[in-house]
């Protein structure tokens, strides 16, 4: 699987609308059939900041990043670009595993 986390940098005067900004990517993404996940959270010690959490299968990748949605929402006329202060920063690495494990250290009943 292919786990990938973004964060971008939302100029403040547009934080509160990065939701709808972004759900036609989102949605988009979501129905690749090769995601696994497309979730968004929005930072608790920063309320500019929007991360994201994406898997995809391990081939599922590079069709996302050449399906026309992706490079809509990534170009410089797209809808992200116009209300992100900076580049996003990403972490995107290959792991073991196909899906979400439960806590080893923690079980609630």
């Amino acid at each position: 699987m292919i786990l990938i986390a973004v964060k971008f940098q939302v100029k403040p005067e547009l934080a509160d609308q990065w939701p709808e900004i972004t759900r036609e990517f989102t949605e988009a993404t979501r129905n690749e059939p090769k995601n696994k996940f497309f979730e968004w959270s929005r930072s608790l010690e920063d309320p500019n900041e929007y991360v994201l959490l994406e898997a995809f299968e391990d081939d599922g990748a590079e069709p996302h990043v050449n399906s026309d949605h992706f490079k809509k929402a990534t170009s410089e006329e797209g809808p992200m670009f116009n209300a992100l202060v900076s580049t996003p920063k990403i972490i995107s690495r290959q792991i073991e595993g196909d899906d979400w494990d439960e806590m080893g250290e923690m079980k609630v009943s």
